[in-house]
C-alpha cells in the first residue's frame, strides 16, 4: 500500500509539473558520499530505472596520482533515490572499452556500450552478464580495428556505439552506432540484427539538415511514447527524429553552437523526455555550450536554460549526458576533467 501511494503521488505531481513552465534548481544532497578512497573517472552515462535507481557508467581512468591515495571503482554503479550507493559491478576486463551510455529495460535489466570498442551488453539489477552484441576489442572496420575504415553495415559487430534505447513493447534495441558508424543498428530482444539506417553527411547535406545524414558523432538514441526514435547527430546540432523503421519524420535544431556547420564540438549531446503521457517537455544535454535545455516537444522550441561552464556546483564541465526520474529531477553526468554526476529538482517557473 506504501509503494502504491508513492507511485500515485509521483504520478500526481509529474502531472502538476508539467502543466507548468518548469525551472530547476540544484539539489546538493544528491549523491552520498562512496566508500572511502573510491574515485570515479569519467562517468560516460547516466540512466534510471522503474524505482527511481540512478546508475552511472565509470570510465576508471582516474589519474596516476589520484591511484595513491584513493582507488579505482567499478565500472557501473548504482545509487537509490536517497543518493546512496547499493550496488556496484562489472568485470573492467569484461565491460565495454570507454563505457558509454546506458539503459534500463522494462525489467530493470542495464545496457551498457562503449565508444572505444564494438559491443553493447546487458546487465541483471544485480550485475550478471545477460547478453552481448558484438566481439570486444573488434569494430565493424574494414580490418576489425579502429584504425580501419568504417564499414557501416555489419550485422554482427557495432563501431564505437554511443547510446541505446530499448522499445518497451518487444524488447527490440535500438543502438546510437556511433562514434565511428554512422548509423542506427536495430537488434530484436536476444540480439539478432533486423535492420539499420544512417550514413555519413557530406558538409553541405549537414548544413541543409539532410535526413538520415549523420555529421560526426551519432551521440544519443530516445524512443518516445508516441513510438518515435530520436538520435543526436552531435555535430550536426540537431536531433532526427525518425519512425521505428526509419522513416525520417522532423529535424529539431540545436542551432547555439557555431555560425556554419559542421560544428566541431556539437550541442545535441543527449535527450530525454518528461515524464506526462504526451511528454510535454525534451530535456536536451547541450555539450558545447555546458546547459541543459528545456524543449517544447511538439515544436521544439527552446523554453529555458540552465547550467553553465565551471567547475562549482551546479555548472558542467564536459556535461555529456542526461536523464530523468519519476519526480521530474534531472541527472547529468560529466566526461573529461568534470567527472560528476548532479541532481536537480523541478521547481515552479514564476
Amino acid at each position: 500500500m506504501k509503494r502504491l501511494l508513492v507511485l500515485v503521488a509521483a504520478a500526481l505531481l509529474s502531472l502538476e509539473l508539467s502543466a507548468q513552465s518548469l525551472k530547476f534548481e540544484l539539489d546538493a544532497s544528491w549523491p552520498k558520499p562512496l566508500p572511502e578512497k573510491w574515485i570515479t573517472g569519467q562517468l560516460g552515462g547516466v540512466c534510471t530505472d522503474a524505482h527511481d535507481h540512478v546508475a552511472v557508467v565509470n570510465r576508471r581512468d582516474i589519474t596516476a596520482e589520484e591511484a595513491e591515495t584513493g582507488m579505482q571503482t567499478p565500472p557501473i554503479l548504482i545509487f537509490d533515490h536517497a543518493g546512496a550507493l547499493v550496488a556496484s559491478f562489472g568485470d573492467p576486463q569484461v565491460t565495454p572499452r570507454s563505457i558509454h551510455g546506458c539503459f534500463f529495460d522494462r525489467d530493470n535489466n542495464v545496457y551498457v556500450g562503449g565508444n572505444n570498442d564494438g559491443i553493447i551488453q546487458k546487465y541483471s539489477h544485480e550485475g550478471k552478464l545477460l547478453m552481448q552484441i558484438g566481439t570486444r576489442g573488434t569494430v565493424d572496420t574494414t580490418d576489425g580495428t579502429s584504425k580501419g575504415v568504417f564499414q557501416n553495415s555489419s550485422k554482427q559487430r557495432l563501431f564505437n556505439p554511443a547510446g541505446m534505447v530499448i522499445d518497451p513493447t518487444n524488447g527490440d534495441i535500438y543502438v546510437a552506432d556511433g562514434y565511428g558508424n554512422k548509423r542506427v543498428a536495430v537488434f530484436d530482444k536476444e540480439g539478432r540484427f533486423l535492420r539499420q539506417w544512417g550514413g555519413k553527411a557530406t558538409p553541405a547535406e549537414t548544413e541543409a539538415g539532410a535526413p538520415g545524414l549523420f555529421s560526426n558523432v551519432v551521440h544519443c538514441i530516445a524512443l518516445s511514447n508516441a513510438g518515435l526514435v530520436y538520435v543526436c547527430d552531435r555535430q550536426g546540432d540537431r536531433i532526427q527524429v525518425f519512425d521505428k523503421t526509419g522513416k525520417f519524420v522532423r529535424n529539431i535544431w540545436i542551432r547555439t553552437g557555431t555560425p556554419t556547420l559542421p560544428d566541431t564540438r556539437g550541442t545535441a549531446w543527449w535527450v530525454a523526455f518528461s515524464r506526462d503521457a504526451a511528454q510535454k517537455y525534451m530535456y536536451v544535454m547541450n555539450g558545447r555550450n555546458e546547459t541543459v535545455h528545456v524543449i517544447e516537444h511538439e515544436t521544439g522550441t527552446i523554453l529555458d536554460t540552465f547550467g553553465r561552464p565551471g567547475h562549482q556546483p551546479g555548472s558542467f564541465t564536459h556535461g555529456h549526458t542526461l536523464a530523468l526520474d519519476s519526480m521530474g529531477n534531472i541527472y547529468v553526468a560529466e566526461t573529461d576533467t568534470g567527472r560528476r554526476v548532479q541532481r536537480f529538482k523541478p521547481v515552479m517557473g514564476k
